[in-house]
Formats: C-alpha cells, structure tokens, sequence
C-alpha cells in the first residue's frame, strides 16, 4: 500500500542518498508531445537540498529534452527503485527548474555536489525540483540486481573538452537548442564555466584521477 509523505527526511532521505541511479520524467503540454524518461547515475550529482526540494547535474549529452520540459512547463517526476535489500519505490512528483551556467545561483548550487567535478562531465545546468507530491510504494515486482561502479566513459568522453569545444559539440547536435518537438532546449552559445572557489579536501581523489587520465 503507497503512502504520501509531507517531507523529505529521514528513512525517505536516507533511501533515495543511498540508491546508485534514479530516473526522471517529463512531458510537454501539447498532448502529442513526446512523453521523456531519463536514467541519471553519476555518484555524487544528486543532493537533498532542504525538506521539499533537492537538486541535480544535468551534463553533457546528445539532447535536452528534460531541460525543454521543465523550461516551458516545469512539471517533473522523480524515481528511485531499491534493486537491493527490502523493496520499495519513491517517487517525488513536483515543479522543476534548470540552472544555467551564467545563473548567479549556478556556483552556490555547486557547492552542494562537493564529490564530482563539473569539468569533467561537461555540466549544462544544475536541476531544481520542488516537490509537490512525495511517495512509496512496494516495489514487490522490482529485481534484484548488484551495484559494481560507475561507468568511467562519460567522464572520460567529456573530460577533454573545454567551454569552446562543448559548445560547438552542442550546437552540431539536433535536439540540443531545441526538443524533439521543437521546444526551446539548453540556451546557446554556451557560456562559460564559472569557477568556484572549492576546498580541494571536498573532492575525491578518484574521481580527479579519472578525469584527468583521459
């Protein structure tokens, strides 16, 4: 039996910090719109930000479907599945927003993501969901399966690229500055990356390493 929570905290918090991927759905208003379901799973690119919102890195990829949705409509909703231990899903239906680079909230946003070099992955926007509608149910039917690690080929891909070269790789790519049915997507040119200032004892060595292997 699902059950609705008010917040965002405790065995709820603790569940969805703890899962190694989550997905998000979106949708344009127009009715034949193309209805959008993205896996998100880099270590580190999700963060509860207070009781009723938490956040995300949206980076470098071949469309930009999530951010046209949000941009024209902002509804948005969140999934996480247990794939290990008692089952359960969660789900945090709610309004979202993208964070672009030249935002003045963009570097404080950053700091709540002190594990993952934004560089690395080519970081578009930081995604903002304020929830309207938080909650579980059984996941019964959901399998078990084993976590092992990240794949390192979006940092690896991405890691190589500075603010010139990502913006002319997303100018080349259709469904980049537009959506697949024709909605305003990531704005371009692309501006630059702004640089925070960060402690170096926030962030993992590994996750440096990777990126600077390539």
């Amino acid at each position: 039996m699902g059950k609705t929570y008010e917040r965002i905290d405790g065995r709820i918090r603790t569940f969805i910090e703890e899962q190694h991927i989550f997905f998000t759905a979106t949708a344009p208003l127009d009715g034949e719109g193309t209805v959008n379901l993205s896996p998100k799973g880099v270590s580190g690119s999700f963060a509860v930000l207070d009781e009723l919102t938490v956040a995300y890195l949206d980076f470098a990829g071949s469309n930009a479907e999530t951010v046209a949705h949000l941009r024209e409509n902002g509804r948005i909703t969140l999934m996480w599945c247990a794939f290990q231990g008692p089952p359960n899903i969660v789900r945090v239906h709610g309004r979202g927003e993208p964070v672009f680079r030249d935002d003045p909230r963009f570097v404080e946003l950053l700091g709540h993501f002190p594990r993952v070099d934004p560089a690395s992955h080519g970081l578009r926007a930081v995604v903002v969901v304020r929830a309207d509608l938080i909650r579980d149910t059984c996941g019964y039917a959901v399998p078990f399966m084993s976590y092992d690690e990240d794949r390192p080929l979006h940092a690896r891909r991405f890691a190589r690229e500075d603010d010139a070269s990502l913006g002319a790789y997303f100018e080349k790519k259709e469904h980049i500055a537009t959506s697949i049915d024709g909605l305003p997507g990531l704005p371009l040119p692309l501006p630059a990356m702004p640089r925070a200032e960060r402690d170096p004892a926030d962030q993992e060595p590994a996750d440096r390493r990777e990126a600077e292997r390539y």
